[in-house]
């Protein structure tokens, strides 16, 4: 990044590690789809900064997390794990996005 990045930008990236983060814990069972899914959602900032479709995708991929949570085995409904490769997906996408900024 060079020094012309703007502020929003730049928080929209640490935002956008921090969930990264949070999808490698989760995957590593170090946290919960619950704090995961409260963790995405308060990344308002890469949000704003990302096209509007980001946010519908990744408010529905949270949503699908949430309930394959209530499930303690893989159900056919809600596998967590292609959740979370879905969501890993996404923050790849959306890292792309914001180079391109």
């Amino acid at each position: 990044m060079t020094s012309t990045t703007s502020p929003e930008l730049l928080e929209a990236t640490r935002q956008l590690q921090q969930l990264q983060s949070g999808l490698e814990q989760l995957a590593q069972s170090q946290t919960s789809a619950s704090a995961l899914s409260q963790q995405a959602r308060a990344t308002t900032a890469l949000l704003q900064t990302l096209p509007a479709r980001y946010g519908e995708v990744l408010l529905n991929l949270l949503d699908r997390l949430e309930s394959s949570a209530l499930f303690t085995e893989e159900s056919c409904s809600f596998s967590q794990k292609d959740l979370l490769d879905n969501l890993q997906t996404w923050a790849q996408k959306a890292e792309g996005q914001l180079k391109k900024s």
